[in-house]
């Protein structure tokens, strides 16, 4: 399916394949720096094959190349910008329905690096947007001054031991601050480098498949 724009964002939606999309889960898929709508359909497809997949592209250019927020340097967050983009996707999602008739409790995220990131800036800023999320070499993007209320929320972290971008201990502090919330946090590590591997990506499919997951 062809990309199209809603609420400012270039997307694409596939739907599920047979049934109705509003049986079915949707997988928010949010790609890294430098990606775009196309480039986690695949990942998508092999995860959950009977999901409906919704995904959008990063309004903020680095050098050229999109992104989901801004950053001051390598690991350096605007949080200012942050907390705004956050917001701007929770309201896309917000009309998410509207536009594709999915249904609202059953969006999961998908998100590697830059997209796994603002994945877990929503479920600590805006929680009611995700019924879960695998987040994909995931780091600290903030710490809300309220904690969310995350009780029953299913995440999963896929973290590379040899990652050079997401210090290890910074990783371990947000699988923390997840399950402070009350969230079911799975964290898994790999060893692997930035990159994804297929043991994530078989890591992920599993997780998917579990009762709850």
């Amino acid at each position: 399916m062809t990309a199209t724009e809603v609420n400012g964002f270039r997307v694409r939606f596939e739907p599920a394949a047979g049934g109705t999309v509003a049986d079915r889960p949707t997988l928010l898929l949010l790609h890294g720096t430098g990606g775009n709508e196309d480039d986690l359909i695949p990942l998508g497809r092999a995860l959950l094959p009977d999901a409906n997949l919704l995904s959008p592209r990063g309004k903020v250019l680095e050098n050229g190349m999109p992104r989901f927020f801004r950053r001051l340097a390598e690991g350096v967050f605007d949080l200012d910008d942050l907390r705004f983009r956050t917001n701007e996707l929770a309201n896309f999602l917000a009309a998410a329905p509207s536009a594709w008739g999915i249904d609202p409790a059953q969006i999961i995220a998908v998100g590697f690096s830059n997209g796994a990131n603002i994945a877990a800036s929503l479920l600590l800023l805006r929680p009611e947007t995700l019924a879960g999320a695998i987040l994909l070499r995931a780091m600290v993007p903030l710490e809300p001054e309220l904690p969310p209320d995350l009780r029953g929320k299913p995440i999963l972290m896929a973290e590379g031991r040899f990652d050079p971008i997401v210090p290890e201990e910074n990783a371990e502090r947000l699988a923390v601050i997840f399950r402070s919330a009350g969230a079911d946090v799975t964290l898994r590590w790999r060893d692997a480098g930035h990159n994804l591997t297929q043991d994530d990506v078989d890591d992920a499919r599993e997780w998917l498949a579990r009762p709850g997951g």
